[in-house]
């Protein structure tokens, strides 16, 4: 590379596109034209840096299969930041056996650190945790060492382990001071100030409370019986019963746990769980039967006692009955989770992370825009959404199993 070209790729490197780009702005050179779209990325330009991107991948020879896959990896990075899931995964793979291949270990690095982020948003947190600990940061730059320390702190964050997470953040805000980009400790001050934000709703006696995530923690470890309505499952410390894929079952331990110690009247439990006002025989016998489906499916940890007005929760082996809810009640939370993180998300890309159908997520962004909570920008397949942080909220536990029937 010439001189120029390599002043922009260091400028990059140190996080200043502007400078990157006053170098070499005009030319159109394959690697003029990779590091162009590199900057524009940093810039937030996002389409118009996919297509410098793909510009430049045309551009390499045959004989430059090393270049042609960082280009790639650019993109596939490209695409994660702009939330486009559906990108091709495999394209990714090749490129990093390619640079692995031609001993580029540190962009083969930041290939995998690419899987696992995407890993990771969709929920994968099993296999994400896998290929993160076959990864040494020790030998690669300071920059990927705080990706690597951010990913682990992000893994411990869905884990809901407090302590494992701060302790990924402050290696991260060390290693984000060595490599002196400030972005990158940006966005490491933004993970930290989760772990002080409320992540959820404490419901205990008709009382709430917000609780932080380490008090969430706590919670979950206690001998409490617990009825978590960001994860939608009964537990009691190890045991856990998830209710993800049975709503009515779930709706209905979460109405007798909320008015635990006393019972729920028999209308009160129609209506929350059939969503009707004018309950008849027909629901009093579903009511039956539903109550009966709880009660085997809580065996171990709770039953369910009939009363002469309604039904009444009768925890086991604890004195202790408590509600975690979200900390902001929405009938689209899972939805609004997903782009409360900043970024411009596809319909498609919140199909993918949701494990739902796209035409489902498709009616609640637009009943989400019909109220103001979100908005769009393109067309077609470049339509993209967004929506405001809501200040002062986690959203670590707001990322569940999505309903898909009883």
């Amino acid at each position: 590379m010439d001189a120029l070209v390599t002043a922009a790729a260091r400028a990059l490197a140190a996080g200043d596109p502007l400078a990157a780009l006053n170098r070499i702005a005009l030319r159109d050179d394959p690697p003029a034209l990779a590091l162009r779209g590199i900057a524009m990325a940093q810039l937030g330009d996002l389409d118009r840096a996919r297509l410098l991107l793909r510009r430049a991948a045309r551009a390499f020879g045959p004989r430059e299969a090393t270049s042609r896959a960082r280009c790639i990896v650019a993109e596939a990075e490209v695409a994660l930041a702009s939330r486009d899931l559906g990108w091709p995964p495999r394209a990714l793979a090749a490129a990093r056996a390619t640079l692995v291949t031609h001993g580029d270990r540190v962009n083969a690095a930041h290939a995998s650190y690419l899987e696992i982020r995407r890993l990771l948003l969709i929920g994968h947190v099993d296999e994400a945790e896998r290929q993160l600990a076959d990864l040494d940061p020790s030998p690669l730059p300071p920059a990927l060492g705080t990706t690597h320390a951010l990913i682990a702190a992000g893994i411990a964050l869905r884990r809901v382990q407090s302590a494992a997470a701060r302790e990924a953040l402050s290696q991260a805000r060390l290693t984000a001071r060595r490599a002196g980009i400030p972005a990158l400790l940006a966005e490491v001050e933004r993970a930290t100030a989760l772990l002080d934000a409320p992540a959820a709703r404490l419901i205990d006696d008709n009382d709430e409370r917000p609780l932080r995530l380490d008090e969430v923690e706590r919670l979950r470890a206690s001998d409490a019986l617990l009825v978590n309505a960001c994860r939608y499952a009964v537990c009691r410390g190890e045991q856990v019963i998830s209710l993800a894929r049975r709503p009515v079952l779930f709706c209905l331990a979460q109405a007798l746990a909320e008015s635990w110690p006393t019972d729920v009247p028999r209308n009160t439990l129609i209506a929350r769980a059939f969503r009707t006002r004018a309950p008849d025989e027909s629901h009093r016998a579903r009511l039956r039967v539903e109550i009966g489906r709880l009660r085997k499916s809580l065996a171990t940890l709770a039953g369910v006692k009939a009363t002469p007005r309604g039904f009444i929760l009768v925890p086991l082996a604890t004195r202790d009955v408590y509600v975690l809810a979200r900390p902001l009640e929405e009938r689209h939370a899972a939805v609004l989770a997903c782009l409360a993180d900043g970024e411009a998300w596809s319909s498609s890309a919140l199909a993918l992370a949701l494990g739902g159908s796209q035409r489902t997520v498709q009616r609640a962004l637009d009943a989400l825009a019909e109220s103001g909570k979100v908005q769009s920008f393109g067309q077609g397949r470049a339509r993209r959404w967004t929506a405001p942080t809501v200040p002062g909220f986690a959203t670590t536990l707001l990322l569940p199993t999505p309903w898909s029937g009883n």
